[in-house]
């Protein structure tokens, strides 16, 4: 069993130490402490279970009488084994409550002047919120500086779990919750031809974190994902952590995806276009439009720019820039018919750039042509027509 998962692609990133262990490597505080503490508990329990079942076997075999024999009572009664069967194990079992309890305790406590993350999690991404506007799908924090999540759902049960860090906690609807850790293994950073190549052959496509185990920054990193079934796609809601070496190297990341870099003459330049794209594959936007006309938990993108949209009201109303950005500032005005207003609302999260990216980029991947509008009719011609 081993071997089969050692030849096993991983998830995300994270990796196993040895072919000799079933857990990720260690990257946290808690980490070395609770695996000491499983494997502990683990070996104490084989302890007590080898000889039990030993015992049971054995009395089975040396107690049988054959077919048709008459059963003969034997019981006896032995103070001294039965105290001893019954006091010896239950400092076992206080000693393990004790650890236990104090591990439980220290995850629990979250140190003064912790580094606070925001975390947002919907059906089926996660958004994570480092202040000033600036929400991005991965995790990145600093090493040897512990961080605390401030967490919620918009929509149903969800769960947090980033194995390397042995952390874990439930995200509610209607409340906020809360975990912390201190990572305490920094995440390397490939090579500068390593990561153009891999961008190179990714292409425009989602960024690929099984096929590269780094991100599109250059980052390797640790898997983040839910571990409470939270519906259809619940296996994609996942993401990765990076853990930065310097303050000076998480802001400068922080900078580099606050904003599009809008200075045509700098070598930074990014157009309308690729921002959208990637605002689409960043913000959530795959898991519940598709690009191919899949119907999935709202309509599909290929279908929207500059078409025809019948809402639930039963009025009609044609996707131009006015409608997408009401339907991104403000999703249960205008609903299309035959979907459910679940959408969360963008407003305060996305700036009027970003919104002019998406429009731009939803022009690109309509059925109706990127400079798409209505000409006579209910009809909807291309430009190339």
């Amino acid at each position: 069993m081993l071997a089969l998962m050692n030849n096993m692609p991983y998830l995300l990133g994270d990796q196993f130490d040895s072919k000799f262990t079933w857990f990720p490597e260690q990257a946290s505080t808690f980490a070395a402490e609770n695996d000491w503490l499983f494997f502990v508990i683990t070996w104490i329990c084989v302890l007590f279970f080898v000889p039990i079942a030993g015992c049971l076997f054995y009395f089975c075999w040396k107690y049988s009488k054959p077919k048709g024999q008459k059963a003969e009572s034997n019981t006896a009664h032995n103070t001294p084994l039965e105290l001893a069967w019954s006091i010896l194990p239950s400092f076992f079992l206080v000693a393990m409550f004790v650890v236990g309890a104090k591990s439980y305790l220290n995850l629990r406590t979250v140190p003064e002047g912790a580094n606070e993350v925001g975390l947002r999690a919907q059906m089926w991404n996660w958004q994570l919120d480092y202040g000033n506007g600036v929400i991005n799908p991965e995790l990145h924090i600093l090493v040897d500086e512990p961080t605390k999540l401030a967490m919620r759902s918009t929509d149903v049960i969800h769960s947090v779990f980033i194995p390397a860090f042995r952390a874990k906690k439930d995200v509610v609807p209607g409340r906020y919750n809360y975990m912390w850790f201190e990572a305490d293994v920094a995440s390397e950073k490939v090579s500068e031809e390593v990561l153009e190549n891999a961008r190179k052959e990714n292409g425009t496509e989602p960024w690929d974190y099984d096929k590269w185990q780094f991100t599109s920054d250059g980052y390797k990193f640790f898997d983040l994902y839910c571990t409470e079934y939270c519906g259809k796609n619940h296996s994609i809601m996942q993401t990765a952590v990076v853990v930065h070496e310097s303050l000076e190297d998480l802001n400068a990341w922080i900078k580099q995806v606050s904003k599009r870099n809008d200075d045509e003459n700098s070598p930074g330049y990014v157009k309308p276009v690729d921002w959208g794209r990637k605002l689409y594959n960043q913000r959530g936007c795959a898991g519940c439009h598709s690009l191919d006309g899949t119907k999935r938990v709202g309509p599909s993108f290929k279908e929207s720019y500059g078409n025809k949209r019948e809402l639930a009201d039963g009025t009609t109303v044609t996707a131009d820039e006015d409608y997408i950005r009401n339907s991104i500032l403000y999703p249960k005005k205008q609903v299309v018919a035959g979907y459910q207003p679940v959408m969360p609302s963008y407003q305060g999260q996305l700036s009027d750039d970003d919104i002019a990216s998406i429009i731009a980029y939803l022009k690109t991947v309509s059925d109706y042509g990127p400079k798409a509008g209505p000409t006579t009719g209910d009809e909807v011609k291309t430009t190339e027509e």
